[in-house]
């Protein structure tokens, strides 16, 4: 992508009332003036509130916001030029239970108040597979423990990869903690009792891994306390 269209798409975005893009300095300063209240003040609804984390284009939150009306989805990456396409297709189509915020997953507990959040969605993110990488890797046990933060009691975690290496290592860290694991399955287009989220619809790069029989894997667990 050329600089001037991440220059447009910068613009456009800071015209759209569902990206919010604080600086670094007003989340990890408390300061942003939705923590606590997404749903009361942002969504105006009590509705169920489900983070997509590292959400890319946003062609998961948009799809989940589409499927599932009655609640609320907000996707969050720090490449705001990427999710620039699901929340130009959000205001374009008039969908109103999403949003998207430009920052970096490990501040959320400062976006997020403790029990906001009832779903949490991780959907193909990078395996980081070098052993010196693990501490980037979104379901390691330190970034497990900053989603209890702001998870409600009984919220849930799903990670949706092409990465039998994640998958696995997600598996072995969640049995090895003694996590709970709700569901799991190794290739959720061809075994049978896939949740429909799952699969009623892809990201283009999952429809590219489909293409050339990649499988993809699927979690949904609760962290412990």
């Amino acid at each position: 992508m050329g600089s001037k269209n991440k220059l447009k798409r910068f613009r456009e975005n800071e015209t759209f009332q569902n990206v919010f893009q604080p600086t670094r300095e007003e989340v990890v300063g408390n300061l942003m003036p939705l923590r606590g209240k997404w749903n009361s003040d942002f969504f105006k609804n009590d509705n169920p509130l489900v983070l997509e984390l590292g959400c890319g284009k946003g062609e998961y939150s948009v799809g989940l916001a589409e499927r599932y009306p009655n609640k609320n989805f907000i996707g969050i990456d720090i490449k705001g030029a990427r999710f620039w396409r699901g929340a130009k297709t959000a205001v374009e189509t008039g969908l109103h239970n999403v949003a998207f915020i430009r920052t970096q997953i490990e501040l959320i507990n400062h976006i997020f108040t403790e029990g906001e959040v009832d779903e949490i969605w991780i959907t193909f993110p990078d395996p980081q597979i070098k052993y010196k990488r693990t501490k980037h890797r979104m379901t390691n046990s330190e970034f497990l423990k900053l989603y209890k933060k702001i998870l409600k009691k009984d919220g849930v975690v799903n990670l949706k990869t092409d990465s039998e290496f994640m998958h696995g290592y997600t598996l072995g860290l969640l049995h090895g903690e003694g996590h709970e694991v709700l569901y799991a399955n190794h290739n959720v287009y061809k075994n049978e009792g896939s949740p429909e989220e799952v699969t009623a619809f892809q990201t283009f790069y999952e429809k590219q891994y489909l293409e050339i029989n990649k499988a993809i894997t699927y979690i949904r667990f609760k962290i412990k306390d």
